[in-house]
């Protein structure tokens, strides 16, 4: 038996007004995805538990069978394990974004962009070079990620300093949002060099001959000490397999003792190779018997505020990735397919969301004779409003996968 996830990142949404009133769901072309609905078990789930931050980190714990109620102990520190960052139990490790800071009203820094204009790892890499020859010691570490994404280890730092994402503050002034409590003087004197650093940094000078936007601050968020949490194999019984473009789904799976596979041409934004997910999904599945497979395309379209870059990233999921997969599984054997998002990124918000998404499940059984759909079969497509009009809940969202496994849906 196989068992798959296919996680599109904050494809949960509301009606848009450039949609004509629709969500991304319901205006993306997905024959594939309504067909997992149609035969499959159909309902809303709650990923994010009350109380928690609605982000990737809880909903794709989540999402893995772990209530970050009892496991979640920050974003960063699930990044430094996929990374392989060795922590010790008091160690603190932070989020660090390039983040591009612009003057605003009576030149109060607005955060003008949480990803600087989608830097490359490469550019970044010689960023966080310097920032680490001029600012690490004392206890002070710096990692490099990928693009943006990059990490800070405070060994024996403090873990309760108040900090904000800063894709929640897009477009505002970041005055009332800087570290506070604990720790907040040196990170937020940490802050202030890496502007000092960054200013006129050769990589700035080029990206802005090139009408890019640049980079001009770190901005230290999501912390936390390492986590514990028991592998899939041991829970489930299976080895598996992870395929994700950024390092925050990774360490999740790293955590979970699954093998992480790295896809030539997936980059964690919307010109990832769709296809090729799909190709290394199915070989991983030749070897082992679970396979989460995520693309962050429509998370980012919804922080950009794009409902129409999140329909088409919908749309390539459906076709490229799990068209094929449908069609190519069952050579493998039965199977079990999950499709769901980790959370809503709503386009009008161009943040997270708490609400509960849609989710469907599907055997390869219940996908027999699917040649019935084109003789008048009735289709229930996989929108936010279908899903709820079945009024199935799983409100212990971390239970869901157990329906995967071949339980009974965790209804309450």
């Amino acid at each position: 038996m196989k068992y798959v996830i296919i996680h599109g990142d904050g494809m949960g949404d509301w009606p848009c007004e450039q949609l004509g009133g629709k969500t991304p769901l319901e205006a993306a072309y997905k024959p594939n995805m309504d067909l997992v609905a149609t035969r499959g078990r159909l309902g809303l789930v709650a990923t994010i538990p009350p109380g928690l931050p609605p982000g990737s980190d809880v909903g794709t714990m989540t999402m893995l069978g772990y209530d970050p109620a009892r496991y979640h102990t920050g974003r960063a520190p699930i990044e430094a394990a996929s990374q392989g960052i060795s922590l010790g139990s008091d160690d603190v490790v932070f989020r660090m974004n390039l983040v591009s800071l612009q003057p605003g009203a009576n030149g109060v820094p607005i955060m003008h962009d949480f990803t600087s204009g989608h830097i490359s790892s490469a550019e970044a890499a010689a960023m966080v070079d310097d920032i680490r020859s001029e600012l690490a010691g004392d206890g002070i570490e710096f990692f490099n990620g990928v693009s943006y994404r990059h990490l800070m280890v405070w060994r024996g730092g403090p873990s309760r300093t108040l900090l904000t994402p800063p894709h929640d503050i897009s477009g505002k002034p970041v005055g009332n949002y800087l570290p506070a409590g604990d720790g907040a003087e040196r990170l937020n004197a940490i802050m202030r060099r890496s502007e000092e650093i960054l200013s006129g940094h050769p990589v700035n000078l080029k990206r802005q001959a090139e009408g890019k936007t640049t980079a001009t601050s770190v901005w230290f968020w999501g912390q936390g000490k390492r986590p514990e949490v028991p592998t899939l194999k041991a829970r489930f019984g299976v080895d598996g397999s992870v395929i994700s473009a950024v390092d925050l789904v990774n360490g999740l799976g790293r955590l979970a003792a699954l093998k992480i596979i790295t896809v030539p041409g997936a980059t964690g934004f919307l010109d990832t190779d769709y296809g090729a997910k799909a190709r290394y999904g199915l070989d991983s599945l030749k070897k082992c018997d679970f396979l989460l497979l995520h693309v962050e395309a429509p998370d980012e379209a919804g922080h950009m505020g794009r409902s129409d870059l999140k329909v088409e990233a919908i749309e390539r999921i459906d076709a490229l990735i799990l068209g094929p997969m449908l069609r190519e599984l069952s050579a493998l054997g039965d199977f079990s397919l999950l499709l769901m998002p980790d959370h809503a990124t709503p386009s009008k918000l161009k943040t997270h969301s708490n609400e509960p998404v849609p989710f469907a499940i599907v055997r390869s059984d219940e996908l027999s004779d699917v040649g019935a759909r084109a003789r008048g079969e009735v289709v229930r497509r996989y929108t936010e409003a279908e899903a709820a009009m079945t009024n199935v809940l799983v409100s212990a969202g971390h239970r869901l996968i157990e329906a995967l496994f071949g339980a009974e849906l965790p209804v309450n």
